[in-house]
C-alpha cells in the first residue's frame, strides 16, 4: 500500500513526460470519490490522495482548510514533487484553491469542481455530525444534497456507504473546515491555468458561485454539467474526465528538474 507523508495514495504510473496530478477529495471522502475513468486518465500522471484519517490513511482529520493543505505539501514533499496540478472536488477544491492562492510557486494549475472560496456548511449538517448518534442523518442529508434528481440510487447507497466508514470527528472537523474557510477577497490573486466545473443543479455549491469564481480568475474556464449535481463527476464521470483531459494537455509543462 503506497504511503507519502502518512497518506493512501492511488497512482497510474509515473510517465514523468507528463506533470505530476493530484486529486484530492471532498469532506467525508475519500480517493475512490474519483471514479476510474478520472483515476485512471490515459497518459496522466495522477496521484489521488487519501487525506489524513480518511480511507486508508494514518492518523486524524484537520479542521481547517489550511492545515489540509500543509497535509498535501507533506505530501509532495516527500515524493519529491515541486509543482503539481490541483484537482479538487468540495473540500479538496478549497485546499486546491487555498494553494493556488497561498503557494502558487507550487502550482501548475488548477482543477476546481463543485467548491467555491467560501464554503457555509448547513447548520444541521454541523449539529448532527458532531456525535455518533446523530452521524447517520447528517450522513443521509448530505448524500440528498449531494446528487441530482436523476441520480442512480445505487450511486447514493455507494456514497452513503463510504461515508459511514468514516469516524465522526473526522467528519465534523471536515464540515467545520469548509464553514470557516472563506478566501472570496483573495481569488483574484490565481494566476494559474484553471478549470472550474459543476453541476447544474448543485444544490451544495450552486453554479452561481462557479461563475463568480470564473469572473474573478483571469486564466480560467468554466464548464457546467447540464443535470448533474455536487458529486458531477460520479454523476457524469466520462464528460468530466473528457473535460480534465482536455485540460491537463493544455497545460505548458518542460519535463526535468524535480517536478
Amino acid at each position: 500500500m503506497p504511503l507519502s507523508a502518512g497518506m493512501y495514495y492511488f497512482n497510474n504510473g509515473e510517465n514523468w513526460a507528463k506533470p505530476a496530478i493530484i486529486f484530492i477529495h471532498g469532506a467525508g471522502g475519500n480517493n475512490l470519490s474519483w471514479p476510474p475513468e478520472i483515476r485512471r486518465l490515459k497518459e496522466q500522471r495522477i496521484y489521488a490522495l487519501d487525506l489524513p484519517g480518511h480511507g486508508k490513511s494514518e492518523g486524524i482529520g484537520r479542521q481547517s482548510i489550511a492545515d489540509y493543505a500543509q497535509c498535501v505539501l507533506a505530501f509532495m514533499e516527500t515524493l519529491k514533487i515541486h509543482k503539481a496540478i490541483f484537482i479538487g472536488h468540495s473540500m479538496g477544491g478549497a485546499i486546491a484553491l487555498y494553494l493556488g492562492i497561498h503557494n502558487p510557486s507550487r502550482t501548475l494549475g488548477l482543477g476546481l469542481i463543485s467548491t467555491a472560496p467560501r464554503l457555509r456548511v448547513a447548520a444541521n449538517l454541523l449539529s448532527d455530525s458532531s456525535i455518533e448518534a446523530t452521524m447517520p442523518i447528517a450522513i443521509k442529508n448530505c448524500v440528498d444534497y449531494s446528487f441530482s434528481s436523476q441520480a442512480d440510487h445505487r450511486l447514493k447507497e455507494q456514497a452513503a456507504h463510504r461515508m459511514n466508514e468514516i469516524r465522526c470527528p473526522v467528519l465534523h472537523g471536515d464540515f467545520l473546515a469548509c464553514d470557516a474557510y472563506d478566501e472570496t477577497s483573495l481569488i483574484g490573486r490565481i494566476k494559474a491555468p484553471t478549470l472550474i466545473l459543476c453541476g447544474s443543479e448543485d444544490k451544495m455549491t450552486p453554479a452561481r458561485y462557479s461563475e463568480a469564481m470564473h469572473g474573478r480568475i483571469k486564466k480560467s474556464m468554466l464548464q457546467i454539467v447540464p443535470g448533474a449535481g455536487h458529486m458531477v463527476m460520479l454523476e457524469q464521470p466520462q464528460q468530466v474526465a473528457k473535460s480534465l483531459d482536455l485540460f491537463l494537455n493544455s497545460i505548458p509543462y518542460q519535463p526535468g528538474g524535480n517536478i
